[in-house]
């Protein structure tokens, strides 16, 4: 009896001690393989980050924003899978972006989109390594951006939004032939925006023109500026002002019961109330600077990366505040327009 129950706790022990055995080898041979795997998924699923500092909300801005990201997507470069995107609004205030630039060097960016020259200055102050890519500027090397368009020769680069003013006060003497004194307001604190004023003084002058201009320093002064100088002209310009352009229905309120056209740096203003443009698309702006944000993430050299320029622009007008404003659009403008605003809608 003491035999068999020997011969059994023997036998169980080494059954247990081969079982264990083959478990150990059974350890030893697929941890390393799983701890490869584990590896490979981490790194397959690294995600790179993109920042995005955006000066303020408004059509224009708001624009470029999606055709960058919808250019990213459809490279390949998805938010939440592939990339992670960090988008920070800076709402027009300077201690913002300065405070969200230190954020994004800070969080290590992989690369940084700036939308306006403020944030794109903002950021350029805070890191000469992270790449930066800007759009919505309109002259990179007067801004202190760049050393030039054609090679930038530090870690930013671009896309611009230089409009064609001559153009645009052509339009303006098309409409209005017998103008013959313009108001030009913008920010005197915007680079852009002063860049485009002097543009347009120039273009009065060859045209014959006389002008006013109107500054602002922020959006609180704009209703007085407007006011003051809104019975004195035949007409307003207002060029791709940033700040104008985030309150264009506040212009339009003021300038519609004066009976005031308003001629435009672009496109999103005048569906907010001015006139008519000869101005580019923002979207397709934002759509290539990302497919140059592409070209980065994919190791092509920014500092080498040539300043880029819209190739196309696109006349807009605004029946209904033709209307309001009793003015008649000739109807070869209207033809030629590739947007025109009717009854609150774009028209197809």
């Amino acid at each position: 009896m003491k035999k068999g129950i020997f011969r059994t706790i023997c036998s169980f022990t080494v059954a247990t001690a081969m079982v264990l055995a083959a478990t150990a080898c059974s350890s030893q041979s697929t941890e390393p393989q799983e701890e490869e795997q584990q590896q490979q998924q981490s790194a397959d699923g690294e995600q790179l980050k993109i920042g995005i500092l955006q000066l303020m909300e408004h059509d224009a801005l708001d624009n470029a924003r999606k055709g960058f990201v919808d250019v990213l997507a459809e490279g390949g470069y998805v938010d939440g899978e592939k990339i992670v995107i960090d988008v920070q609004n800076a709402q027009g205030d300077q201690s913002n972006l300065k405070t969200m630039s230190q954020k994004f060097v800070n969080d290590k960016e992989d690369l940084i989109l700036a939308i306006a020259t403020p944030a794109a200055q903002s950021i350029a102050a805070e890191t000469q390594e992270i790449p930066i890519l800007a759009t919505a500027i309109t002259d990179y090397p007067e801004a202190g951006l760049v050393a030039s368009n054609e090679e930038p020769n530090v870690n930013l680069s671009g896309t611009s939004d230089r409009t064609p003013v001559k153009e645009q006060f052509a339009l303006l003497k098309q409409i209005l032939p017998d103008v013959k004194k313009v108001g030009i307001m913008y920010n005197s604190s915007e680079a852009n925006s002063e860049i485009q004023a002097r543009s347009a003084i120039e273009a009065c002058e060859e045209l014959g023109l006389t002008y006013q201009e109107g500054t602002v320093t922020n959006v609180n002064d704009i209703q007085q500026v407007v006011q003051s100088i809104v019975g004195d002209v035949d007409a307003l310009y207002i060029p791709t002002d940033n700040t104008f352009a985030s309150a264009i229905p506040l212009v339009a309120s003021i300038t519609d019961v004066e009976k005031v056209p308003v001629i435009c740096g672009e496109n999103g203003m005048v569906k907010g109330g001015g006139l008519a443009t000869v101005g580019i698309d923002y979207y397709k702006l934002g759509q290539q600077t990302g497919k140059m944000a592409i070209r980065v993430l994919e190791g092509e050299d920014i500092s080498k990366m040539p300043v880029e320029f819209p190739d196309t622009t696109e006349v807009c007008i605004n029946l209904d505040t033709a209307e309001k404003i009793g003015i008649t659009i000739p109807q070869e403008i209207i033809d030629s327009a590739a947007i025109v605003i009717k009854d609150g809608a774009v028209v197809e």
